[in-house]
């Protein structure tokens, strides 16, 4: 069987180096996604509340 690989043999496959994201920036992506979505949960909560409250 072959593999499914492209690396000619006796070499080895590609290897890609892991990047390194800025912990900055990644506490900023979910900043900019978590106050949204924060808000967005607790404006449902509120609205479906009247529903089952009267």
């Amino acid at each position: 069987m072959s593999s499914s690989t492209s690396a000619a043999p006796g070499q080895p496959a590609s290897h890609q180096e892991p990047t390194h994201t800025p912990t900055a920036l990644v506490a900023f992506a979910w900043t900019l996604v978590g106050i949204p979505l924060v808000y967005g949960l607790v404006q449902t909560v509120r609205t479906a509340s009247t529903l089952f409250t009267g």
